[in-house]
């Protein structure tokens, strides 16, 4: 079972506090992130620009391609990442690559199914450049079998997770399978809670952020409960 929750079609700059969401978004040390919510499934993209060089990057061009170049702005964008392969994570993709240029990321065990050539295979621990920023690709299966996540490390010692479709507030991603769901608990569980620290900031796919810190305390009913 996805958890999302449905917010206000809003585009949120960290070093603004939105009222739904708990993780309390602040500004960034070199990174400035922007979110718009698109789309009928209210999909999240994040766009990340360097605020030392401006190069930029988006995470999921999910839908509603002209309000994302209106995000996008006259600064460019230098690639595109794509966190997994459901449709309503890449509608946009191949209009807002084609306008901006953009290079196209994603992991290959999803870029078959997107609807443009994926330019830039990436895999788990694998880094993606912002500028002088870089993002760690976690790959965390179950979702899809190419689903990633992207981890920031901002100089002030906070973690930022983008976490596609993989974690939400109140549990995983859905799955369609008890392997599945296993496969999927013991990635979030071994390469985002037993590596990250109780601050560090979820950014997801969908609705309003969280925090490790605060779904910590959840896990064992999660694997209980088998979703």
């Amino acid at each position: 079972m996805t958890v999302s929750r449905r917010h206000n079609r809003t585009v949120t700059h960290i070093g603004e506090t939105r009222a739904d969401d708990p993780a309390g978004a602040r500004e960034l040390p070199g990174l400035t992130i922007g979110r718009l919510s698109v789309g009928p499934m209210d999909n999240n993209a994040y766009l990340l620009r360097c605020a030392r060089t401006g190069e930029a990057a988006l995470i999921d061009a999910a839908a509603e391609a002209d309000r994302l170049l209106e995000l996008v702005g006259d600064g460019g964008l230098s690639r595109i990442i794509t966190t997994h392969r459901h449709r309503d994570h890449w509608q946009a993709l191949a209009e807002v690559a084609g306008a901006t240029g953009a290079r196209t990321v994603a992991h290959p065990a999803d870029a078959g199914e997107l609807p443009v050539p994926v330019d830039e295979l990436v895999g788990h621990g694998d880094t993606v450049a912002v500028g002088e920023c870089a993002l760690e690709v976690l790959h965390l299966r179950g979702h899809t079998p190419g689903s990633i996540a992207l981890r920031y490390d901002d100089p002030s010692g906070r973690t930022h997770l983008f976490s596609g479709d993989s974690l939400f507030p109140g549990g995983v991603g859905r799955t369609w399978s008890a392997a599945d769901f296993r496969t999927l608990l013991a990635d979030v569980e071994e390469r985002v809670f037993a590596e990250l620290g109780d601050d560090t900031r979820v950014h997801p796919g969908h609705g309003a952020g969280t925090t490790l810190g605060a779904e910590r305390p959840k896990l064992a009913e999660w694997r209980e409960r088998g979703w």
